[in-house]
């Protein structure tokens, strides 16, 4: 399962990422600080507002809470003090859906909820880096589902999805805090440690990255860690933009 990634694809918003995963493509644009109406002005921090489209029609419960989630999600990794009284705003587009998506339908709607929730987790980091927003720590996110017969499997396809005893998502902070955990299905202890366990592996082992000029690409069977995947796109955007320096030296 290939994942890719492009920051700053868009040149009217302050920051924006595109991200590519599991069959899902989501567009993230990132404006602010900006002033905020006085309503919604927090005196100490800065308000985080977080906007999902889906992929066709408007925008319902489960845009709703997906918007939820994320939001909570966010306030943790973006250094709000820093800019009282204003709005950062996360604009979230859903350009693109599994092929067999449709084979999801007999999914509760809760369910149906879980396996968009990382593409649009990572584009919104990615669109925050890209836009220069300060971060406490960074925050990776993976799926894990578990079958029948109590074996895991992370990234796993619709189908899979469908057939799953139990859905987990999970994203970590760069320290290993476990900051979103949303899950789906019947499990016991014993799964949760593992599905905790092979998470954190997925989203924070160092391994190494695959660099390239615009996009950088990771294959979830490869053994990259989407942190070790997060820091080479990063640090490849930083460099081209660093190439205007050195042709004047």
């Amino acid at each position: 399962m290939v994942s890719v990634g492009t920051l700053l694809p868009l040149q009217r918003a302050d920051g924006s990422a595109s991200f590519s995963w599991n069959g899902y493509s989501v567009l993230a644009a990132v404006n602010g600080p900006v002033d905020v109406q006085r309503r919604d002005e927090l005196p100490e921090e800065a308000a985080v507002d977080v906007i999902v489209r889906p992929a066709a029609g408007i925008g319902g419960v489960r845009e709703r809470h997906l918007e939820t989630i994320i939001q909570r999600a966010l306030r943790h990794v973006i250094l709000v003090v820093s800019h009282p009284r204003k709005l950062i705003q996360i604009t979230l587009q859903i350009t693109g859906t599994p092929e067999n998506d449709s084979k999801l339908g007999n999914l509760t709607q809760a369910s149906s909820n879980l396996q968009i929730l990382p593409p649009l987790l990572q584009a919104s980091v990615l669109a925050l880096l890209s836009a220069s927003i300060p971060l406490i720590v960074l925050i990776t996110s993976t799926l894990v589902a578990v079958d029948t017969d109590g074996n895991l499997n992370h990234n796993p396809s619709p189908v899979e999805i469908s057939s799953a005893a139990s859905l987990h998502v999970l994203a970590f902070s760069s320290h290993g805090r476990l900051l979103v955990a949303e899950s789906e299905g019947l499990f016991d202890m014993d799964t949760w440690e593992r599905v905790t366990e092979e998470g954190s592996r997925q989203c924070r082992d160092p391994a190494d990255s695959m660099h390239g000029k615009d996009d950088v690409s990771m294959d979830s069977g490869s053994g990259v860690a989407v942190e070790s995947f997060v820091r080479a796109l990063v640090g490849d955007q930083v460099a081209a933009s660093q190439q205007w320096k050195e042709a004047l030296r």
